[in-house]
């Protein structure tokens, strides 16, 4: 397999500082809302990088669930290999790829889990099975098979047959942003990268190099 001449030209669109809003999370609300009007597959799909115990490297795609004044929400177990990598270093990284418009967001910035009421809400308002899942899944610990993982949402599914209250070690997390760059490809690939990076209080909107 030749992966050498795989390659793209980008030219859709291009960006200018002049372009963008004042602030990121303005910016990044308003490409968001171009993604969900093209119909770009999974367009709240975001890679979410943190540092473990080692401080070793790890990510995965987690779905964006809420755009606030804080930041970028998203939920999970707070004891898989992310909740316990956040608890020791509450700092990460998100990647946003909507190819279909040839763009990228990336960010940079501390966490912290949502306020428990904030939680019980997004909770409550899950698909049944979802809530189940919550409870069954051990997220990233070793499993001997999946009926063990089938057998024990049943079980959970009797004892809650009606309502599912939130698991204490399932919540959210907020990412307040420190740095936002709005990547857009651009043919030769000169492409257009717009950072802003947070400076006593205030943000700073400046071009990169591609």
């Amino acid at each position: 397999m030749d992966l050498h001449n795989i390659r793209q030209d980008y030219s859709r669109q291009s960006l200018s500082e002049d372009d963008c809003a004042a602030e990121p999370l303005a910016q990044f609300k308003q490409w968001l809302a171009e993604a969900m009007t093209a119909q770009v597959h999974e367009p709240t799909a975001m890679n979410v990088a943190t540092v473990d115990e080692a401080l070793r490297p790890n990510a995965r795609i987690v779905l964006l669930k809420e755009v606030n004044d804080e930041g970028f929400v998203f939920f999970s177990n707070y004891h898989s290999r992310k909740g316990r990598a956040l608890a020791l270093h509450p700092q990460a990284a998100l990647t946003f790829f909507w190819p279909e418009l040839e763009r990228q967001v990336r960010v940079e910035g501390a966490v912290k889990k949502l306020p428990e009421a904030d939680s019980d809400a997004y909770f409550a308002s899950r698909p049944y099975s979802s809530r189940i899942g919550a409870w069954a899944s051990e997220q990233s610990a070793v499993i001997g098979s999946k009926s063990e993982l089938v057998a024990k949402a049943a079980l959970i599914g009797a004892k809650h047959p009606l309502n599912v209250p939130r698991p204490p070690h399932w919540g959210g997390y907020v990412v307040v942003p420190e740095l936002v760059e709005f990547w857009q490809g651009r043919p030769s690939r000169l492409h257009d990268r717009i950072q802003y990076r947070l400076q006593d209080g205030v943000w700073i909107k400046e071009r990169l190099s591609p």
